[in-house]
């Protein structure tokens, strides 16, 4: 909620700048805890950078629509959510190697955690603006300067004031927010099922992780960065739903082994390459003209935030006196929820430049 409305009014490069700085002492607390507070507060710090960055992470796929041509911007976009899937696959394999260290193995994966922030605040160093929020910026500074009408900073109220934000954030609540409270609750979930399939080795574990995300970067590439532009994308969203939907189906009706459970990682990680994220990252590029983008990030991301939180204070007590079938079809619920959503209300924004959808959208450009 922070995060997106200082980016819309900062610019995406001061964000960046002291957010990965907050993230790297965070990660730098977490590797040298040596007391519970010490622990706490780095996870704290770490969570609030993160919270801060990612509404804003987000607009840069946004900038990388904005550059891609018309024809070809999910295979643009695409790029991003496949670095972003990449990043787990990785984290997850190095886990597995470092299980025999136990707790100096945690300390070294958050340890390379800050060198890749530390690194990726050096690279973003000499990152430029986007030409259209540079412009709207001298816009409104030369504005002050001549002591005439000052340009309207477009922060939440804005954003809440036009009746085809509100609905285009009520479109991607169900679309992204529904899905991700499915996704939030693995971490509580999985250990119950890994415990009935009889997998109790944490590298068997984390194994399982990488290949469901490995997944997950294979079929954004083959399915949303090749198909997005191509075929028609309510299609390509229903099968990535419905092949989730088959996921969860199996693994909370079927009887649990290990096998099953690589179905299930393949199942779901080929979901999400082509699911609701992949969609949700293209969707807000377009459906919010460029000085609403990172507020309405921020709306979003808080929301599903949220939602997962709200959900796992509930959780654990519903599966332990409910059992997996009933929080099973909780779950369902959510899912074929946002394959509904999705699939009835996909804007038809395919071929179609990012001026064209917003003049289709807001009847004419919003002023910057």
């Amino acid at each position: 909620m922070i995060g997106g409305p200082l980016g819309d009014r900062y610019g995406r490069k001061f964000i960046y700048t002291y957010d990965l700085i907050l993230y790297m002492l965070g990660t730098l607390l977490v590797v040298f805890a040596a007391a519970p507070w010490m622990l706490l507060v780095g996870v704290v710090l770490t969570g609030i950078a993160v919270g801060a960055g990612v509404p804003v992470a987000w607009t840069y796929i946004t900038y990388i629509a904005e550059q891609a041509p018309e024809g070809q911007r999910a295979r643009h976009v695409g790029t991003a959510q496949l670095a972003w899937s990449l990043g787990p696959a990785v984290v997850f394999a190095i886990a597995t190697a470092l299980v025999p260290l136990g707790l100096l193995g945690s300390r070294i994966i958050f340890a390379h955690l800050f060198v890749i922030a530390f690194i990726t605040w050096w690279v973003r160093r000499g990152l430029a603006e986007s030409t259209i929020w540079s412009d709207h910026k001298k816009a409104r500074d030369e504005a002050a300067r001549a002591g005439g009408a000052a340009v309207r900073h477009r922060g939440f109220l804005e954003l809440l004031s036009h009746p085809k934000n509100i609905t285009a954030l009520l479109f991607l609540i169900g679309v992204y927010s529904l899905w991700n409270t499915v996704a939030g609750q693995m971490g509580i979930f999985m250990p119950r099922v890994y415990q009935t399939a009889g997998v109790t080795d944490p590298a068997q574990q984390n194994l399982l992780q990488v290949l469901l995300w490995t997944m997950t970067v294979v079929v954004t590439y083959v399915g949303f960065m090749m198909l997005g532009d191509r075929m028609d994308r309510r299609v390509l969203y229903a099968i990535g739903a419905v092949l989730g939907i088959a996921a969860w189906v199996l693994l909370v009706f079927a009887h649990v082994t290990m096998p099953l459970l690589i179905l299930f990682a393949v199942l779901w990680g080929a979901s999400a390459g082509i699911g609701a994220q992949a969609f949700y990252a293209l969707w807000t590029a377009e459906m919010f003209a460029t000085p609403y983008r990172a507020s309405a990030q921020g709306v979003l991301f808080f929301v599903a935030r949220i939602a997962v939180g709200i959900l796992s204070y509930f959780f654990p007590t519903m599966l332990a006196e409910r059992g997996v079938p009933f929080v099973g079809l909780i779950m369902f619920g959510f899912l074929v929820a946002a394959l509904l959503i999705g699939v009835i209300g996909a804007p038809n924004t395919r071929g179609k430049s990012l001026e064209q959808i917003e003049l289709e959208r807001y009847v004419q450009r919003v002023a910057r």
